[in-house]
């Protein structure tokens, strides 16, 4: 692009002046001689990469110049420079004889002899910054001037941010006040509270974060802050002293745990828990939650919170003593709560002309929590109370430790319930006492810690547990395949007698008593839960209990987990890949069974009821396993851990 500048020369017959710039002064040195000069320009421009030129011609009157003085300054346009020659007449006035050369960018003008003008070389640097901006300078906020300085200045009591000036914090940016993480808001003229270090996690304010080895816990069944909470079960065997509720707390780090249990305001026990081993905890049973057939109700704080100072795996015993209606759960940690959940429960049951329900609860972390109820096809016969009505629906505000605890009426089934909550929230489910099937004896508590849909995936290793006391022979189990998400596909290796869609959300098939080990893929998310035989149903020892299957791609490398000493026989079952290599308790397993023909395995291993009940489960690869334990009538039944990872739909 050519470009022409033409400079006037009647213009420039003026006494030399300094040209000014933002931070920069010019700098001349004269000597003065007499002449005199007049001339026109012609511009001469080079304009960019290439170049376009315009010959310069002149025409010159009285043209002897005496030596120049030369003066140097910078203007306001970045990259341009301006060069003059001057010369002082003998009678003290100012002439200039020269070239003037100006250079903007990539563009170069020069301009021929100047007569009665300064000769001025002007190297420019940053231009002014815009009136009224505002720069800062340490703590100092200054408003520019336009012209290449300040037209006010302040120091900032607390903080300067360019642009903006003096403010309270800076947006964004956490701050330590005692244990309180504060973050400063959006203008910068106040701090929100944030997270709160709890020094029963271990917790403290460092830098704007908490700190400690709670902190930043990964999406597993370890961590350090779980909400025990009592379930029903059958009226006479909830009640202390004869029959305990407790929790076990596996110390998985390499330090003392510091536990404390409360509930709402009260504290209600504080024990350690040395490295590497396991503390029994006994807890009251709450009334409210453990007894009667309903209706539904909402109990306020009806769930203990338990926290510790290093991590720890907790499981709960409904009850902890060795009875004809247990169950066991395996609790999940807070850090790995979402707010949605899909139920896995059982039909209500009915004795002596009464309707023993099913059951589900769900457990607020945080006050202010929506919950929102989708009943499934089966579960819209329920006990109304406690905000949720009697076709299954119901929208509920939970308060930080708050139970809703939710009954199946006659001939419900509270299975494929959905569970959606705006805050994070703690699902359980199961039943009050059942027959498995409904017509085997006799009846025993189910429960089970639901694993949130955002974990779930799309393929599970299915096997039953052994008989006892011929543990050469597999336990009689039923098995639910419930989906998460509307017109779900299922494929079975081998095949199993089942249908393969499940039209809606909720939906479920039914696998009845089996001994059938089997792998079971979809083409969207399931939940897949697992149900013992009654001992009248001919598999040996035990009664009812209840599992949920971990998927594949949430087994782990490593396990410490608790069975009860005190029972007939305890057993972990490991699932894993052909050709893995596991350890119980440092011993090699052996006696793998295939799982059809698929690349999967089973191992059962019977524990020794010695010392307190502690063992470790080890693996080349991720593995995954089933704790249970067996007497006349009774038993538990539990997966043993996993993680809790996000699986993409």
């Amino acid at each position: 692009m050519l470009l022409t500048r033409r400079f006037s020369v009647s213009a420039l017959a003026v006494a030399a002046l300094p040209l000014l710039a933002c931070g920069d002064a010019g700098s001349a040195t004269d000597s003065t001689a007499a002449s005199t000069t007049a001339t026109t320009t012609v511009t001469t421009l080079t304009s960019g990469p290439g170049s376009a030129t315009e010959t310069p011609t002149s025409t010159t009157a009285a043209e002897t110049t005496s030596p120049t003085s030369t003066m140097s300054g910078s203007v306001g346009e970045t990259g341009t420079t301006t060069t003059a020659t001057t010369a002082t007449t003998s009678d003290g006035t100012t002439d200039s004889t020269g070239a003037v050369t100006a250079t903007t960018g990539g563009d170069t003008t020069t301009a021929g002899t100047t007569t009665g003008a300064s000769t001025t070389t002007d190297t420019t640097g940053e231009p002014p910054c815009p009136v009224d901006t505002i720069l800062c300078e340490g703590d100092t906020a200054k408003v520019c001037d336009g012209l290449g300085g300040f037209k006010s200045e302040e120091v900032c009591p607390e903080v300067c941010v360019d642009g903006v000036g003096c403010l309270l914090c800076i947006p964004g940016e956490a701050s330590c006040e005692g244990d309180q993480v504060l973050v400063c808001n959006d203008q910068g003229d106040g701090k929100l509270p944030g997270e709160t270090c709890d020094p029963l996690l271990g917790l403290t304010c460092d830098a704007g974060a908490c700190a400690g080895a709670c902190a930043g816990l990964g999406l597993s069944y370890i961590g350090c802050e779980y909400y025990p909470t009592v379930l029903q079960n059958f009226d006479g065997y909830n009640q202390a002293p004869q029959y305990a509720f407790a929790v076990a707390v596996a110390n998985a780090s390499d330090k003392t745990a510091k536990v404390t249990v409360t509930r709402g305001a009260n504290m209600v026990a504080q024990v350690a828990v040395a490295p590497a081993s396991v503390q029994l905890i006994t807890l009251p049973w709450v009334p409210e939650l453990s007894s009667g057939l309903g209706p539904s109700t909402l109990v306020v704080d009806g769930a203990y919170r338990l926290r510790s100072t290093n991590p720890v795996t907790v499981y709960q015993y409904n009850p902890l003593t060795v009875t004809v209606t247990n169950d066991a759960s395996l609790l999940l940690p807070t850090n790995t709560w979402t707010g949605n959940y899909l139920v896995a429960a059982w039909p209500t049951w009915m004795f002596g002309g009464q309707p023993y329900p099913g059951l589900y609860a769900v457990v607020g972390k945080e006050d202010g929590t929506t919950v929102t109820i989708k009943p499934s096809a089966t579960g819209k016969l329920v006990k109304a109370g406690g905000g949720i009505a009697a076709d299954g629906t119901g929208v509920v505000m939970l308060g930080e430790g708050d139970v809703l605890e939710v009954y199946s009426n006659t001939n419900g089934d509270l299975t494929g319930t959905i569970i959606a909550a705006d805050k994070p929230v703690q699902v359980l489910g199961g039943h009050k006492c059942t027959n498995v099937p409904l017509n085997v004896t006799a009846c025993d508590h189910l429960e089970e810690s639901m694993f949130p849909i955002e974990t779930l995936a799309k393929e599970y290793v299915v096997a039953p547990s052994v008989q006892v006391p011929n543990d050469k022979a597999d336990k009689g189990q039923m098995v639910r395949v419930i989906a998460s998400e509307d017109n779900t596909t299922l494929v079975f290796d081998p095949d199993q007698p089942v249908g393969k869609l499940l039209a809606k959300a909720g939906d479920f098939v039914e696998l009845k008593s089996t001994t059938a080990k089997f792998v079971v893929t979809s083409d969207k998310k399931i939940l897949v839960s697992q149900y013992m035989v009654g001992q009248d149903g001919g598999f040996g020892t035990s009664d009812p209990s209840m599992l949920l299957a971990v998927n594949p791609l949430q087994w782990r490398k490593s396990y410490l987990f608790h069975a009860p000493v005190n029972w007939q026989a305890n057993y972990v079952d490991i699932l894993s890949t052909k050709n893995a290599v596991v350890t119980v308790d440092a011993i090699p397993v052996v006696g793998w069974q295939p799982i059809g023909a698929t690349n999967y395995q089973v191992a059962h291993v019977k524990l020794a009821n010695i010392n307190n009940g502690n063992h470790t489960v080890v693996g080349d690869v991720g593995v995954g396993i089933g704790v249970y334990g067996v007497l006349n009538y009774g038993s538990y039944w539990y997966p043993g851990g996993l993680d809790l990872d996000v699986i993409p739909q």
